[in-house]
């Protein structure tokens, strides 16, 4: 796909990784809730993935996360050699102005390297009842023909509309033969929703026959709420509530 030259005041974003990656892309990142970021987190926990690579920011604000005093890359990729999956665990907030340069920069590398289909879990500050407590999806037709077909269990998403880099993903999927398929559930203030969290696990674990148990998610966002307090007030300063993956249900 041909591009302009690139604007050397741009922000750029360009993934490097080590390894061969799985057909999918199973992908989180940091907004309202911290949902989706929590769930993949757990995926990479409870399958022990192996970190492969990472998403290089250039031209733009960046954190660099640590624990026990050892960093890490802000936006990670993590793969199993026995396992056609491959999961990016996003940390580094990048605002909706951002998001079609990363989500460009993630199809890029997904065409170079194999990757059928992406699924991105995430979750949303919509104002909702106890009855929409679940995942609904919004996913091009071939990402919904293979893997969703009339599954009551994950119903499509009325009408609304995504912004930021789920946007981007799915508008290059409409277009092209990469099925893109965005998970979404209601979230609340508190970061983690860990609620929100474990519908989202579930999914994957459904659609993609993961062998995960979500039991124990609740202990395991007790811990990494603590890793994750900064970020959200962060997030919540930059972005008031309602500013993310604007949807109507």
């Amino acid at each position: 796909m041909s591009r302009p030259p690139a604007d050397p005041t741009t922000p750029r974003f360009s993934v490097e990784h080590d390894t061969e990656p799985g057909e999918t892309l199973i992908a989180g990142f940091s907004s309202f809730g911290l949902a989706g970021l929590t769930a993949v987190d757990y995926l990479v926990d409870d399958l022990d993935l192996e970190e492969t690579g990472h998403v290089r920011i250039d031209g733009a604000p960046s954190i660099t996360p640590f624990t026990k005093g050892t960093p890490r890359h802000p936006i990670r990729l993590y793969t199993d050699a026995d396992r056609e999956i491959t999961v990016l665990v996003a940390e580094q907030f990048v605002p909706p102005f951002l998001g079609e340069l990363l989500a460009d920069a993630l199809l890029d590398w997904t065409e170079a390297n194999g990757v059928d289909e992406i699924a991105v879990l995430a979750g949303v500050p919509v104002a909702h009842g106890p009855d929409a407590h679940r995942t609904f999806h919004v996913a091009t037709e071939d990402y919904r023909d293979a893997r969703l077909g009339d599954d009551p269990d994950v119903p499509a998403m009325e009408s609304g509309f995504l912004d930021g880099a789920n946007a981007g993903l799915l508008e290059r999927g409409i277009d092209s033969p990469l099925g893109v398929g965005v998970f979404v559930t209601p979230v609340h203030a508190q970061a983690p929703d860990v609620d929100a969290a474990v519908r989202l696990v579930d999914t994957a674990n459904a659609i993609y026959e993961l062998g995960v148990d979500a039991g124990p998610l609740e202990a395991f966002a007790q811990e990494i709420r603590r890793r994750y307090e900064d970020l959200a007030e962060r997030i919540e300063e930059r972005e008031p509530e309602g500013s993310y993956d604007r949807m109507y249900m």
